[in-house]
């Protein structure tokens, strides 16, 4: 009679309901795991989109000047929607965020225009009344003399302007428009590479003139100070930096002390047929008096 054999701690049998370790390990390494949940798209922000679109809006407004109100009205709402957009549970911030910039930077826009605005206006309304004009004759021209002593009266407005050679001044500032060039198209593009060449049915021009400062600051002043202008016969403006153009033999920008002057060329894109009846808004220093100077 023989004896069962029962498995002991050294068998190498196994239960059929236990599989073997190579058994667990091979199943285990093909077992498949369960896919992860996708991560919950957070929903579209609807407070910080109207915040950014108002501070868009609000910039816009805030760099034009006849429209600045309404950048005043918008740009604080913007603010204030951006900040309430922030703190919603669960929202994206970044369209926030943006307008929260948005909205500041505009802000601080706004108010550069604004007293860009209100110094214009107050230039405008409170010349100094002091700006004494002589037309040109025998040494009038010249920058070393002092103009006449009788304020400008009815001549030197846009329909009676004074002629170039005037002498025009200040309590601080002598300017004399010296020469006009009328058609200076190609002498403007060939002064610089990146000149372009004037729109369709306009040209360049370029006025000459003299600045001498007779001014008593300790620190000099700059030409830039002295403000020149093409109104074209249509009475609009035009600037020099409307367009960017560097002119052959420019005016320094260097600051000028007692007695000292400088001479150079200023660039104006204007309309052809109408170049020489235009005239020169000449204003000699930041609170003289506009006075107008013929173009020819």
């Amino acid at each position: 009679m023989t004896t069962p054999e029962f498995p002991g701690a050294g068998s190498q049998q196994t239960s059929p309901n236990h599989p073997s370790p190579a058994q667990a390990d091979h199943e285990a390494s093909t077992q498949t795991l369960p896919p992860q949940p996708a991560k919950p798209k957070k929903p579209l922000n609807i407070l910080g989109l109207i915040a950014l679109i108002t501070a868009a809006l609000g910039f816009i407004f805030a760099c034009m000047p006849g429209a600045l109100i309404v950048g005043w009205i918008l740009l604080p709402i913007a603010f204030i929607l951006s900040l309430v957009s922030l703190f919603l549970k669960d929202k994206p911030k970044g369209m926030g965020v943006t307008a929260l910039i948005l909205s500041i930077v505009g802000t601080i826009v706004g108010v550069v225009v604004f007293f860009s605005v209100v110094g214009s206006a107050a230039s405008n309304a409170f010349g100094s009344g002091d700006t004494k004009v002589v037309a040109p004759s025998g040494e009038a021209g010249k920058t070393d003399g002092g103009a006449a002593a009788a304020p400008a009266g009815k001549t030197g407005t846009r329909e009676t302007p004074y002629p170039i050679g005037s002498v025009i001044e200040s309590k601080d500032w002598r300017v004399v428009v010296n020469s006009v060039t009328l058609a200076a198209t190609d002498a403007v593009v060939a002064a610089n590479q990146f000149n372009k060449p004037p729109a369709a049915g306009s040209e360049y021009i370029l006025v000459n003139y003299s600045v001498t400062y007779i001014g008593d600051d300790a620190n000099g002043q700059t030409p830039s100070f002295v403000s020149i202008e093409y109104v074209t016969a249509d009475g609009r403006t035009v600037n020099s930096y409307d367009k960017s153009i560097v002119e052959p033999d420019p005016i320094s920008s260097n600051a000028l002390y007692k007695g000292a002057s400088a001479t150079g060329n200023q660039a104006f894109e204007v309309p052809s047929a109408t170049a020489s009846q235009g005239v020169f808004a000449v204003r000699p220093g930041m609170f003289g008096d506009k006075v107008f100077v013929a173009a020819k």
